[in-house]
């Protein structure tokens, strides 16, 4: 049986869209700021890399085609120091022609290897005011529990302090693809704004685990109100079951996901973790990484040398059957049945009810270091990876 439901018009095709937030530890359980990034681009093959060649050490996410790692699209450096960004489409009037566009992945690998304080990312924007082609919303978030958002233009910026209660009076601030203090109604993203701020309202404490599970998983609409959830869900994997698929947080563009975990004032900044999602986050399990083990990472999440992580790849190719057009807008086309179904083998089904194993492994870890070393989690971590995969594809 075939179904198509029209849910949503109009198609924009933005690429560079992507959807995030800063957390103050004051609206986290244990005290720890979250720096979430839900990344969507035109290079969907993301991995997770470790650099320790110049300054301070970092860990992030980069293209795989970007073999020298020039540019770093979010990730958290040893002096606790983490940033991400999102494309802002309203803070420039225009940018010298002189001066290269879309710069901001090499500008925060700088910032990455130079800085360890929020006061030194405004240093560093301070310091290079009109130099590069900067158009954003970087994120920040220190050891010492400092959380900003900083709307950058490539001449000025504006700073929004989320421990500030008058600038985030809840203990966090949300940004998508326009800048607060940009120009009026452009720039993209307002209803993905709109549905990440409804969710957000219902909570008064984050964890990364609602950040990722929830937040980067929403499949509620900001403007039409409706949850592809909530449906009556096809039968099976073969009932094709086609929705209008815009707007919505995950966009057929969503490449990778990361929720940088920081660390109490006084604690060791080694400490923290990266909580991510490496490949379509439909179709890919979380996974979440200490930053303590420096360059041993999840061989699943990270390969270097040109190569495709094992999870980018599996989930490329579970993300094809739900995008089953052939045509030009096929990325605008849904199939549900694939994703979640009433007989609960859709991907997105098993892949949470998978990946609640990995974070009851994580978390046993990190309660017993002593009694489980960390090598030990991501050699299971990888034989599991693998072996949920082979079973999802043919």
């Amino acid at each position: 049986m075939k179904r198509l439901i029209m849910i949503l018009i109009a198609y924009v095709p933005v690429l560079f869209a992507c959807t995030s937030a800063v957390i103050s530890g004051k609206a986290t359980p244990d005290g720890r700021p979250l720096l979430w990034k839900h990344r969507d681009t035109g290079s969907l093959e993301n991995t997770l890399v470790y650099i320790d060649t110049k300054g301070y050490a970092f860990t992030g996410v980069s293209n795989v085609s970007d073999s020298l790692n020039e540019d770093i699209w979010m990730g958290i450096n040893e002096r606790g120091f983490a940033i991400m960004n999102t494309a802002s489409y309203n803070i420039n009037l225009a940018i010298p022609k002189e001066l290269e566009k879309d710069s901001e992945g090499k500008f925060m690998r700088l910032a990455l290897e130079t800085c360890e304080y929020v006061d030194d990312f405004e240093k560093l924007l301070l310091e290079n005011s009109g130099q590069w082609g900067l158009a954003a919303n970087f994120g920040v978030i220190d050891a010492e529990g400092n959380a900003a958002f900083f709307e950058t233009g490539y001449d000025h910026y504006i700073k929004y302090d989320v421990n500030d209660p008058e600038t985030a009076p809840e203990g966090y601030l949300i940004r998508t693809n326009f800048s607060l203090a940009g120009k009026n109604d452009k720039g993209q993203g307002y209803i993905r704004y709109d549905a990440t701020a409804a969710l957000f309202g219902t909570r008064k404490t984050f964890t990364p685990e609602f950040i990722i599970q929830e937040g980067t998983r929403n499949l509620d609409h900001g403007v039409m109100k409706e949850h592809i959830g909530n449906m009556r869900l096809p039968g099976n994997r073969n009932d094709r079951t086609l929705v209008s698929f815009q707007d919505y947080i995950t966009r057929y563009w969503s490449a990778s996901v990361c929720v940088m975990q920081g660390v109490l004032p006084g604690e060791d900044p080694q400490n923290s973790v990266i909580w991510t999602i490496m490949g379509f986050p439909l179709t890919a399990m979380t996974v979440p990484v200490f930053f303590a083990s420096r360059d041993i990472l999840p061989e699943v999440i990270s390969k270097s040398g040109g190569e495709v992580p094992l999870m980018t790849e599996a989930a490329l190719k579970l993300k094809a059957d739900l995008f089953p057009l052939q045509h030009d807008d096929h990325a605008n086309y849904l199939d549900v049945a694939p994703l979640m179904n009433r007989k609960r083998d859709g991907y997105l089904q098993v892949v949470e009810k998978k990946e609640a194993e990995i974070i009851r492994h994580f978390q046993r870890v990190k309660e017993n270091p002593d009694s489980v070393s960390v090598l030990a989690y991501y050699e299971w971590l990888d034989a599991y990876v693998r072996e949920v995969y082979k079973e999802l594809l043919p």
